[in-house]
């Protein structure tokens, strides 16, 4: 069963009725479930699929590519293995004439193609002579192509300039399930998690499926965390090593990264990140953040008013986070390591940089809630040191309409409902004049709560807040 995913499933339906051949670029992190969304919508069309092996010889990689199409070729049984790339694909030519008539639409499948792309093996050269010679002329062809390793995805096809420069009909970057999608993975697997529960899980899980699929039923969240994390058999205990080598080759600088952000929530400029990871400025370092930012795991946010060298680095990725913060160094023979991790300093703070992640991730649901859908917006945020005449001020998330209004945003994530008090109403009301004073705005300028369940209306609240979105509506 396919859940969610129903912009993908629109598109792969438009390929199915195409009249041409169609050349699809799927990419995104690791365990999103690219191989599953294909292989599930697409599986009475596939008429031949093949996975590249990581970090696995040309001469294995070929015979690995033999052995399937034999599977479904019989004349293969005839002919000679191929001794490189453009041989096997002058094979797979051979087989889609023999089978052309057979099927209104025919859809071949490669796997991770970026780990077929090991130094001298020429296998991009032949996949451009291909696709440009032979592909591209099957009318019912679709041919799919997926990796995680989205540099090479974006590099190799999408920006490519040689013989593949605008051969890519259709790119698609699978993103991470969204809250909505989690609560329909949750229900189709009868696990039974409320709202509150299900975003304490995201906030570590993120909307990975294959890190939810190892959820087993009956556990409370605490035991989940604790199995999943910090059992030395847990999927998440050592996921980390292998999440950033398998996506990107010399990965040491994309960790130095996320671990620098990770130490910095809130957001690192680009030469504070140099400054901090001690990697040298230029091409490779711009690269780096490229690559990062391709697969979902920062996010670059403008400050409001200021110029792109001010852009603010933030990391996004939920796992990785909380791998840094708790999990590395903590795994072991103890019982019950999250129970008292979850009760240590800095553990609401956590949560709440993490909810204001999940609020930075689920724009849609927050703009459909304020009632702003069809307007367009810029997200941005805001951070005065402050001077002799006014006092210091930060916004993590600043919607800015284009019908004439500014939301500073304020997310606060609590087990009740949130009540504010007067040195709250008095700091929210102090960042909102700041902002005005500093920005010279003449737009209508409002404060918006992103909160658990709806706060208490009382004085206070009444006061300074113009708007609120709760964590129910995040789920639409």
């Amino acid at each position: 069963m396919l859940i969610g995913r129903e912009q993908e499933k629109e598109i792969f339906s438009k390929l199915l009725k195409a009249k041409q051949a169609e050349f699809v670029a799927i990419y995104g992190r690791r365990r999103v479930g690219k191989t599953y969304l294909v292989r599930q919508f697409f599986q009475e069309q596939i008429v031949f699929s093949f996975t590249g092996a990581f970090e696995t010889e040309t001469n294995i990689q070929l015979n690995n590519f033999w052995v399937e199409l034999k599977r479904v070729y019989f004349d293969a049984e005839f002919q000679e293995k191929p001794q490189n790339w453009s041989e096997a694909f002058h094979r797979l030519t051979d087989y889609l004439i023999s089978i052309k008539e057979t099927k209104s639409k025919i859809v071949v499948f490669i796997d991770e193609l970026p780990w077929l792309d090991r130094t001298g093996a020429g296998f991009v050269s032949a996949l451009e002579y291909f696709w440009n010679q032979n592909g591209s002329q099957f009318n019912n062809l679709i041919f799919v192509t997926c990796g995680s390793a989205a540099s090479w995805m974006i590099g190799k096809l999408l920006k490519a300039k040689g013989g593949l420069h605008n051969r890519v009909t259709c790119r698609i970057e699978l993103k991470p399930f969204s809250l909505r999608e989690t609560k329909e993975f949750c229900e189709y697997k009868n696990l039974k998690f409320n709202y509150y529960q299900l975003t304490q899980l995201y906030m570590i899980l993120g909307g990975i499926p294959y890190y939810w699929q190892a959820i087993e039923q009956g556990r409370s969240v605490a035991q989940v965390v604790e199995n999943l994390c910090f059992d030395n058999s847990g999927i998440l205990t050592k996921e980390f090593e292998y999440l950033y080598h398998s996506l990107f080759k010399n990965a040491g600088k994309h960790i130095k990264v996320i671990e620098a952000l990770a130490s910095h929530p809130y957001g690192l400029t680009r030469f504070q990140l140099l400054a901090e990871t001690q990697i040298s400025n230029g091409g490779n370092f711009v690269r780096v953040i490229e690559n990062l930012i391709d697969c979902g795991f920062i996010k670059s946010l403008e400050p409001y008013g200021k110029k792109n060298k001010d852009t603010v680095f933030r990391i996004i990725d939920f796992y990785s986070v909380f791998y840094l913060k708790y999990i590395v160094g903590n795994t072991g023979e103890r019982n019950s390591i999250w129970q008292s991790l979850s009760t240590s300093i800095g553990y609401n703070s956590w949560m709440g940089y993490a909810f204001e992640n999940i609020c930075l991730t689920h724009l849609k649901p927050i703009h459909a809630a304020l009632g702003i859908g069809g307007v367009f917006t810029k997200v941005s945020s805001f951070y005065f040191k402050g001077n002799d005449e006014l006092p210091g001020a930060q916004v993590d998330i600043v919607i800015e309409r284009n019908d004439g209004i500014i939301h500073l945003c304020e997310a606060k994530f609590t087990n009740t409902e949130f009540v504010l008090n007067k040195e709250i109403n008095q700091g929210l009301r102090r960042k909102r004049l700041v902002f005005q004073e500093i920005t010279k705005t003449k737009k209508m300028v409002v404060t918006t709560l992103f909160s658990t369940y709806p706060a208490i209306q009382n004085q206070y609240y009444n006061e300074e807040i113009h708007s609120e979105v709760c964590l129910e509506s995040l789920f639409v």
